[in-house]
């Protein structure tokens, strides 16, 4: 052969080469993200279960589906949903979305639920669509699986997500659910809370993918579920049970009357085991704070709420119901705090209060006020009750509103709601009022500073003549609000 012609060969040799390797890393590509196909890469498993299959892709994998975590993890996920497959709660013509990651959807596919979809993100057709915690890109009632995986855990709107999942479901279609912190009834209730639509069907301790202990939740979907969320009273608060195992282990309440009250009752803060230390508060569609009897900002909502309550990373819509003006201005100024400037009551109407210095407390929050031109609100009475040495003799005239009626309105049992009281002896009129509506039923912990007759710091052997309630009284209320189900803490 002339040397033109051996040339001619060699460049043709060199080409089918070039073609040859190039239609191998293609196929290559393929099988790494399917794991499957005669070319797969030999750190990748071909099988699940003993399928093999391959999952097709148009786009170029990204590296992090090609490492040996993340094949590890579809084994996983196929390891937890062949059950499911074997249990019929889906099959291979099965619509199924994953919320948690595209490995879920990788598991499903290679089990041969080859329509199986997740939502990230980035699109990787066909394996993942865009989607967010407040939209997922399907019709109503369109989907016959959907496995969250732990995306309600680390998604920061949970309650969306939810809403989303049960939408896309179709009737008597499932959500699986894995979680961490569901492993108490009221938990488990706030997460059912969520999605009333759909009822728990079964559940089970599962080891996740790097040896934690998860709790497998499974739901299905039913036209005619729900949970109501419109307490009636507190005699039939849905939680109630499952708020009573916390409530056992909360911190005792003080059974005998303290000699020093200033002093006991103040420490007895540092002994307060918080909701959020019990339990997950996660599974909530909002969180709020409201303080009842705020005086200033720094007296409870700056000063305590915002830097020692254990929020778990969420953020608290913030309500401050103060009647006294004299700390109005300063709220202007404080972002995410809502100012309510009545006198919380049990009916809306216009009272009278007495403006007081109380002798026998003493504190920089009552300096504060006075500084301001305020002594503080005294207790809801008529003039003509005044107690000599307790009364300045000022009388303003204050609008109130009903407390239990606006907190019906403005949250529900899908809501996490902290209420701290303190209002001057009138807990005695708001406490019975709550438990007769049903409004108690939306708070999931409250501190209530009680007020009674007690010794006076000033005047050794002199009570009070502010209050008419006893120590004995205080404990009667503390313990009949535990006992409804209300996680109440003695506060100062």
């Amino acid at each position: 052969m002339d040397p033109a012609g051996r040339g001619a060969l060699t460049r043709a040799v060199l080409l089918l080469g070039v073609v040859a390797l190039g239609l191998w890393l293609l196929c290559r590509e393929i099988a790494v993200v399917g794991g499957g196909g005669a070319t797969a890469d030999p750190a990748v498993p071909t099988a699940v279960a003993g399928r093999k299959t391959t999952v097709q892709t148009a786009v170029r994998a990204p590296a992090a589906w090609r490492s040996r975590e993340w094949r590890r993890a579809v084994e996983h996920h196929a390891a937890v949903l062949g059950r499911h497959l074997a249990d019929g709660l889906l099959a291979a013509s099965s619509r199924a979305v994953c919320l948690g990651g595209v490995q879920e959807a990788v598991a499903l596919r290679e089990l041969g639920v080859v329509g199986a979809v997740a939502v990230a993100r980035k699109r990787y057709p066909p394996l993942a669509v865009a989607g967010n915690d407040r939209h997922l890109p399907f019709p109503d009632s369109s989907v016959e699986f959907v496995f969250a995986g732990r995306a309600l855990d680390s998604s920061k709107r949970p309650a969306d997500l939810a809403g989303e999942a049960a939408r896309i479901m179709r009737p008597d279609g499932h959500l699986v659910v894995h979680n961490s912190g569901a492993t108490n009834a009221y938990s488990l209730r706030s997460l059912q809370l969520l999605l009333p639509s759909l009822r728990l069907l079964r559940l089970r301790e599962i080891n996740g993918p790097d040896g934690s202990s998860l709790r497998e939740l499974v739901f299905r979907k039913h036209a005619d579920a729900g949970i109501s969320a419109s307490p009636a009273s507190a005699s039939n608060c849905t939680y109630r049970d499952h708020k009573l195992q916390l409530i056992g282990l909360a911190e005792p309440l003080i059974l005998e009357e303290p000699a020093k009250p200033w002093i006991t009752l103040k420490r007895n803060v540092k002994n307060i085991t918080y909701l959020p230390a019990l339990a997950d508060i996660g599974f909530k569609r909002r969180h709020v704070y409201v303080d009842v009897g705020a005086r200033s900002y720094g007296s409870s909502i700056g000063g305590w709420f915002r830097k020692q309550y254990p929020k778990q990373n969420h953020t608290f819509e913030v309500f401050a119901v103060e009647a006294d003006p004299a700390f109005h201005a300063e709220y202007a100024s404080k972002k995410g705090v809502t100012l309510l400037p009545y006198a919380a009551w049990v009916r809306n109407e216009t009272l009278t209060f007495e403006i007081n210095d109380d002798p026998g407390k003493k504190g920089s929050d009552s300096s504060n006020a006075r500084a301001s031109g305020g002594r503080g609100m005294g207790r809801i009475r008529p003039a003509a009750g005044a107690t000599d040495g307790v009364s300045s003799g000022e009388v303003r005239r204050i609008p109130a509103f009903d407390l239990a009626e606006w907190l019906r309105r403005t949250a529900s049992e899908q809501d996490y709601v902290v209420m701290k009281m303190d209002v001057e002896g009138t807990e005695f009129d708001l406490i019975p009022r709550m438990l007769d509506t049903g409004a108690i039923c939306l708070v999931d912990e409250l501190f209530l500073e009680c007020h009674y007759n007690r010794w006076q710091r000033c005047c050794p052997g002199k009570r009070s003549p502010k209050y008419p309630n006893t120590y004995e009284d205080c404990l009667e209320l503390f313990t009949s609000l535990r006992n409804s189900g209300v996680l109440v803490h003695q506060w100062w």
